[in-house]
């Protein structure tokens, strides 16, 4: 029976050490969290509308291309030619589409680095130790969501 309680009260001082440890570890977490709604941020950002109209306008170019080339394609009554031009403005219309996207992509990287760049420094000016997407968090946090537009715009 002796060793029964030595057992046992060897147990529960493991488990009250355990949880002492544990409490220490969590009571280190940041006290200072912020939000911000990215999605509002990206549609606000002045560099975004800039990429979507200069999307919009390389959009027109290239159905004013195929257009033109539809109508080239008909005009054409050679069967032999007919084929080498479909063959050649696909060809042409591929190489346009894969530059464009590469283009989009390529601008749209910059702009997201800029973006995640100001949340950043917003985040160290006001001594912010985590910001997390609005949409993930449910209650908390200091939204900084209009601070993070005005310096992104």
């Amino acid at each position: 029976m002796d060793k029964k309680i030595k057992l046992l009260a060897a147990g529960l001082l493991t488990f009250t050490a355990g949880i002492a440890f544990s409490n220490f570890a969590i009571s280190d977490v940041p006290s200072k969290i912020a939000v911000v709604d990215v999605q509002a941020v990206v549609n606000s950002s002045s560099q975004v509308q800039a990429l979507k109209k200069e999307q919009q306008a390389k959009s027109k170019e290239i159905v004013a291309f195929v257009e033109k080339a539809r109508k080239e394609v008909a005009a054409t009554t050679d069967v032999k030619k007919k084929q080498a031009l479909e063959e050649k403005y696909n060809k042409e219309l591929n190489s346009k589409k894969t530059a464009m996207d590469k283009n989009y992509a390529q601008k749209l990287s910059v702009i997201d680095s800029s973006i995640s760049k100001q949340i950043e420094n917003l985040a160290k000016t006001n001594g912010y130790d985590i910001v997390i997407a609005k949409g993930v968090v449910l209650y908390g946090g200091n939204d900084i969501t209009d601070a993070v537009k005005k310096a992104v715009k």
